[in-house]
């Protein structure tokens, strides 16, 4: 039996200090772990210092878009009905998309831009028809497409704008913060996120009404923690006060242990970025100034609108041959430089698109592009030392030749 292969440069290292696990350890030590005090902590502080938007803690990303789907369509709010369509670009995460069928809308699938791996806005505008209500926007691996436009084009047709900023924590157009400009957002704290609570992620949303909907939907459906409970209780007299249940709801809330690992990481965001940023910038300069560079491959750059938090290394090799690419890839993978596809390919070509009997009647040529010719490699929390960094463009040029 052969012995696994030990990464020599993973898709992300330990993130974790041993001021992250002592705030683990000591709400641990207090024996009160569930949502409580840390979880309002980091609410606040991610509100105060990241977005400036109401923000609310759940158990992870995903869950933060499937509530704002389902707030949505509540009958408290009733901003999208059954068979509404919602466009999504190709290029996408699963748990970015199911919420939308969850609720029972529709999902159109809008075509890429191959240089940001964001949504196309031609194409975007190209989708939208009367039947459109809201764009589920994905900024992927960081980047972003013209948010200007992008904001233009939803007043103009009264199109609901969500981002999905769960690859974006820290990255900025025109220097607003990505998350800021749609009437939802949500974000990951994932273990190989720019930072982590171990699990976790945040809502973040403009309207004090829906926050408190997504609230009650987060526990249960409850009426606890709601500003209104009071009020609530006073109408429901003949229920006790501590078990009103004023809505449909789940279970999406985060522990305090999470909480607090996520605040000592959110204190030093700054410093996380400055690091990511720094390998993205050795790791490319390092690749492409080489000698053996003969235009095989492209790593994008920033531009002047946009301060880029990279998710990971984006490579495009300029062949566009996928069975090429694969042999790469595995060739890279068995020489310890883990990689993967940009998010999750063409989600279009996924099967369980079929399984659900999504129609894609069109092409959605530049997803299929990326699809056959683009990867990442992982971008890490820790500097990257030069002995390293010279190994692994020897291993890179050594599996690509």
């Amino acid at each position: 039996m052969k012995s696994k292969v030990k990464s020599f440069y993973p898709l992300t290292e330990s993130v974790l200090e041993n001021r992250d696990l002592n705030a683990a350890i000591n709400i641990i030590k207090s024996k009160k772990i569930t949502m409580g005090k840390k979880t309002k902590e980091i609410e606040e502080f991610f509100k105060r210092k990241i977005t400036g938007v109401n923000s609310l803690m759940v158990n992870s990303g995903s869950s933060a878009n499937l509530l704002i789907f389902q707030c949505l369509i509540n009958p408290m709010v009733k901003k999208l009905k059954p068979g509404d369509e919602v466009l999504i670009p190709a290029i996408c995460w699963s748990t970015s998309l199911w919420p939308i069928i969850q609720s029972g809308l529709k999902v159109k699938f809008v075509d890429i831009d191959v240089k940001t791996f964001n949504i196309n806005i031609d194409h975007l505008i190209k989708k939208i028809t009367s039947k459109t209500k809201a764009l589920m926007l994905v900024h992927a691996l960081g980047n972003c497409a013209d948010m200007d436009k992008i904001v233009k084009i939803c007043k103009e047709k009264k199109i609901i704008l969500i981002e999905d900023t769960c690859e974006a924590l820290g990255s900025s157009f025109n220097k607003k913060p990505l998350g800021t400009f749609g009437d939802f957002s949500s974000f990951s704290f994932y273990y190989s996120h720019h930072i982590t609570s171990g699990e976790g992620g945040m809502v973040c949303v403009k309207n004090k009404k829906y926050l408190e909907i997504i609230k009650s939907l987060r526990s249960h459906g409850w009426s606890r923690g709601l500003k209104e409970s009071k009020k609530i209780s006073i109408k429901n007299k003949k229920i006790n006060k501590d078990w009103i249940f004023v809505n449909s709801g789940f279970n999406l809330r985060p522990t305090d242990i999470n909480a607090a690992i996520g605040i000592e990481q959110l204190k030093r965001l700054n410093k996380i970025l400055s690091i990511r940023k720094y390998n993205y910038n050795s790791i490319k300069e390092k690749l492409m100034n080489d000698k053996r560079y003969k235009n095989q491959f492209t790593i994008p750059s920033d531009d002047s609108k946009k301060e880029i938090a990279w998710f990971g290394i984006p490579i495009t090799l300029t062949n566009n041959n996928k069975k090429f690419k694969n042999i790469f890839m595995n060739k890279l993978n068995r020489r310890g430089i883990i990689t993967r596809p940009i998010i999750s390919g063409n989600f279009a070509n996924q099967p369980s698109i079929k399984l659900y009997k999504i129609k894609v009647n069109y092409k959605l040529k530049n997803a299929d592009i990326i699809d056959q010719s683009s990867f990442f490699l992982g971008l890490h929390n820790i500097k990257i030392n030069n002995t390293k960094l010279n190994k692994f463009c020897n291993f890179f040029y050594s599996c690509l030749n």
